[in-house]
Order: C-alpha cells, then sequence, then structure tokens
C-alpha cells in the first residue's frame, strides 16, 4: 500500500448502511467482477459506472452500519476504491474491510470540508488528508501499525499465510 494516495473524491452522508453499499439482493453473486457492478447501488445507482482505480469514498458517521456481510468491503475494494475516509465506522464493517485489506481512516468533519469530485491526497501513516481542490488540510486518525501491517500484507489470511 502507497503512503500517499490520491483520488478522486464520492462523498456520502451519515449511516450509509452495508445495504446501500451493496445491496442484499445480489448476495448469491460471487464472482468479485460481478459484485462490483452494483457497489454503492443503494445511494447512488451511478457510483458503480463512473468509479476509477484509485477513488476515495468519503462519509459522515458510522459508515457501514448494518448487517456483517463482507459483500460490502469485498465491493469497494474491487471497484477500484483506493481508501474510504469517515467520521466514523461501524465497528463490524471496519474489522471486515480491515480483514480484506480495504484501509479506512477516521477524520473529523471530512464530509463538511470535501465535495464530490476533489482530488484528495492522503497521507495515510501519517493520519491527514489535503484537498487539493480546495488546497485544506484535514486531520486524520493514524492509522495503528497494527491495522497497516493486515493492509499492506493484503489482508488478515495473507498475513497469516505469511506468518506460517
Amino acid at each position: 500500500m502507497k503512503n500517499i494516495i490520491t483520488g478522486r473524491a464520492f462523498v456520502y452522508g451519515n449511516n450509509i448502511d452495508t445495504d446501500q453499499i451493496y445491496p442484499g439482493r445480489y448476495l448469491e453473486l460471487v464472482d468479485p467482477e460481478d459484485i462490483k457492478k452494483h457497489c454503492l447501488e443503494g445511494v447512488d445507482e451511478k457510483f458503480a459506472k463512473e468509479v476509477r482505480e484509485g477513488d476515495i469514498v468519503v462519509a459522515g458517521t458510522n459508515f457501514g452500519c448494518g448487517s456483517s456481510r463482507e459483500h460490502a468491503a469485498i465491493t469497494l475494494k474491487t471497484s477500484g476504491v483506493s481508501i474510504v475516509l469517515a467520521e466514523s465506522f461501524a465497528r463490524i464493517f471496519y474489522r471486515n474491510a480491515t480483514n480484506l485489506a480495504l484501509p479506512l481512516m477516521i477524520c473529523r468533519d471530512i464530509s463538511k470540508k470535501v465535495k464530490t469530485g476533489d482530488i484528495l491526497e492522503v497521507h495515510v501513516k501519517e493520519g491527514y488528508v489535503i484537498n487539493k481542490t480546495s488546497d485544506v488540510k484535514i486531520q486524520g486518525e493514524k492509522i495503528s501499525d497494527y491495522i497497516l501491517n493486515i493492509v499492506e500484507s493484503g489482508g488478515i489470511k495473507k498475513l497469516f499465510k505469511e506468518k506460517g
């Protein structure tokens, strides 16, 4: 994982649940290429067609609330989302995303400081974001070394295989 991630922002509100991230009616799909076609469909029907590799999802509070399905993290990762920045995350979504090597960063008030289409530069290890469009620095919480190790290893399964 790169220490500096640059991408275009897609901004959403509070309480984006796992059914909005990946609607339950598609749970029978297992191929990541099929899964990604429905990413964020419950909140933004255009997202899956507009997202490009490296783009960044920004949200308010409680992102990923709802069910414990891993599909929510899988669809974001396979869609090319490089990182999710939110004011807070639901606990089980946070863990699922980490286990699947999708980096997340908590950034207070970020949804008020970023608009869809803004270009963001995320300094992962230092824990801050620069909105290159508005030239505003947004302080986030540093991602712990423990979580970074899991993400940089490619996920929890790959980490365990590495360590034997």
